[in-house]
């Protein structure tokens, strides 16, 4: 089986399509199946796509000519939020079967399999009809192959290790504002700083680097998922690192950067396993933000938030989600009940 996968990242937008769909991909080649990435995309996305089969094209702006090639693939999967519908109707007309993950029900879709894995996807209330079939809810949220697997997670009496990670990029200048804070504020705590590949303000952060202030660059899914075990808390933006942090039993506290992120942070909230500080520009984030730390503070609400997010993402989404295309697939596009 040929799968193609299409979406976009770069260090201006994010690179959160592309690990989401780096996690189906690995899915897939661990099933047997070929997988070939065409991403629209700069030259800073080739740094979070080495070690698999892709090409950096604008299939978007280009789709007249590149749908042609559809026909090479038995499966199509989609995962963008700049994509036409017409381009979806083109994929949903060929003989493939088609896989299109959304977040926050983005189009009508036509015929195929729509992907949402958020904390909040069975909420949406998606239009039931023919010839669609919907994969909702955290049991099927893909995650890096690191996260499939899972060593013990042990939740400290005290709270001594901050994990800081505001994605590829950090547009908004969030990582070193919250640097600054919680060294006025919580001197004693050793903060872990991730600094993402598409990061414009690493200059401001190695200033504020020290002994208690630990950086880390060009981090492999093995060792952010070691990092994300050894801390206490994180402070995270509302994107999908939240279900790696689930997933690894890291309780957190949310700050959404984009509008994209208000309802995972709203829902992780909701459920108990996050505190949502808020919008990055509201006024009161940062008290919000202390005050939720101090909470934090506490064992057993660290050990409470902790059980709910492993309860609630078990690392089998991106396994699950293949074998439901691929039995799609066998069954002539026909998308069987599972």
């Amino acid at each position: 089986m040929k799968v193609l996968f299409l979406t976009e990242g770069s260090s201006s937008i994010g690179f959160g399509h592309i690990t989401r769909c780096l996690s189906i991909y690995q899915a897939f080649k661990m099933l047997g199946a070929e997988a070939h990435m065409v991403v629209k995309g700069d030259e800073s996305t080739r740094s979070v796509l080495n070690g698999f089969s892709y090409e950096l094209f604008d299939w978007q702006e280009g789709w007249k000519g590149f749908k042609e090639r559809l026909g090479e693939f038995n499966a199509v999967v989609v995962d963008s939020y700049l994509a036409s519908k017409s381009i979806y109707e083109d994929i949903s007309e060929c003989p493939t079967t088609a896989l299109y993950i959304d977040d926050y029900k983005r189009l009508d879709y036509p015929k195929g399999i729509v992907l949402n894995g958020s904390i909040y996807a069975e909420e949406l209330s998606y239009p039931q009809r023919e010839g669609i079939f919907y994969l909702l809810g955290t049991k099927y949220i893909p995650l890096r192959q690191a996260f499939w697997r899972l060593e013990g997670r042990r939740v400290r009496k005290s709270l001594k290790k901050v994990l800081i990670t505001f994605g590829g990029d950090d547009s908004k200048n969030m990582t070193p504002e919250v640097i600054r804070f919680l060294r006025r504020h919580f001197p004693e705590i050793e903060l872990h700083v991730v600094i993402g590949g598409g990061f414009k303000n690493r200059e401001d952060i190695y200033r504020l680097s020290d002994s208690k202030v630990r950086l880390h660059e060009r981090l492999s899914a093995e060792q952010m998922k070691a990092l994300m075990l050894e801390a206490d808390l994180a402070i995270s933006a509302g994107g999908q690192t939240t279900y790696e942090l689930a997933r690894t039993g890291t309780p957190a506290i949310l700050v959404a950067v984009a509008e994209n992120q208000l309802l995972n942070c709203e829902g992780w909230q909701r459920v108990g396993f996050a505190k949502y500080a808020g919008w990055w520009k509201d006024k009161e984030l940062f008290e919000r933000l202390g005050r939720y730390f101090q909470e934090f503070i506490n064992y057993q609400e660290r050990l409470r938030a902790s059980k709910i997010g492993k309860s609630l993402v078990d690392g089998k989404g991106a396994l699950r989600v293949v074998k439901f295309v691929l039995m799609a697939f066998r069954k002539g596009l026909s998308y069987p009940s599972l």
